[in-house]
């Protein structure tokens, strides 16, 4: 399929990179983007594998990334994208309303979260948005995220001192990992663990602090970073 031809921005526009698997998307938030004075879209990809290619080379202001995809998702590019170039904004576009997805993307530090269903105008103003630096995020929602996410099997709004203390050096590394947004397999490689090593410290893990699923454990990171995995071994 060929790609369409690359235009040079003026110095003033805003970079914009499209990330969807579906061609009528991408054609049509191409065609939406360029109309405006102030944006250019400096390139595309139909694929994660495309994106991580193609998009450190452009140096987008904006990536405007589809969450699902055929080989990966959107949030793990926003996260690897962000971790080329801290200064991107990511902006998350998907047709579903997923509270996961969501709190997936907050991790991942994503700067907006919209639907498909949004308005062309709308989603203009969030890309111009994302872009001055500010966040697409409704305060209240991710608050509401949070306080959904926390204590589930206990009264606690999060792990207590107790728990996190009967965590081993090595899990309180992967539990930091987790906060960080890092998949299983990007945790192996980071700790030299194989991804069933992986899978079955998390578990112990999960267990340990009461909780039952991965975001969970990623809130209380978030709220708790274990200072060993942070600044590194202290042996």
């Amino acid at each position: 399929m060929a790609e369409l031809p690359q235009q040079v921005p003026s110095s003033t526009s805003i970079r914009v990179f499209l990330l969807d698997d579906h061609e009528v998307v991408r054609r049509g938030l191409h065609d939406l983007i360029d109309a405006e004075p102030d944006m250019t879209v400096v390139g595309e990809a139909g694929t994660a594998e495309q994106a991580l290619v193609r998009a450190p080379a452009l140096r987008p202001d904006v990536a405007i990334l589809d969450i699902r995809l055929p080989d990966s998702d959107g949030i793990t590019v926003c996260r690897e994208l962000r971790s080329l170039d801290a200064g991107l904004a990511c902006l998350m576009l998907t047709s579903f309303d997923d509270d996961d997805a969501l709190l997936d993307a907050i991790m991942a530090g994503a700067s907006g979260y919209v639907l498909k269903q949004i308005r062309g105008s709308d989603l203009i103003s969030a890309v111009r948005t994302v872009a001055s630096g500010q966040s697409m995020l409704d305060p209240a929602t991710t608050a509401r995220l949070m306080s959904s996410l926390r204590g589930p099997t206990s009264g606690t709004d999060a792990a207590d001192d107790g728990q996190l203390a009967e965590l081993s050096e090595r899990e309180r590394e992967i539990l930091a990992l987790i906060g960080e947004g890092f998949t299983n397999r990007q945790i192996g490689k980071r700790l030299y663990l194989s991804e069933k090593t992986v899978k079955n410290g998390i578990s112990r893990l999960l267990g340990k602090l009461g909780v039952e699923r991965r975001v969970q454990a990623a809130v209380i990171a978030a709220q708790y970073p274990p200072p060993e995995a942070r600044g590194g071994s202290s042996d």
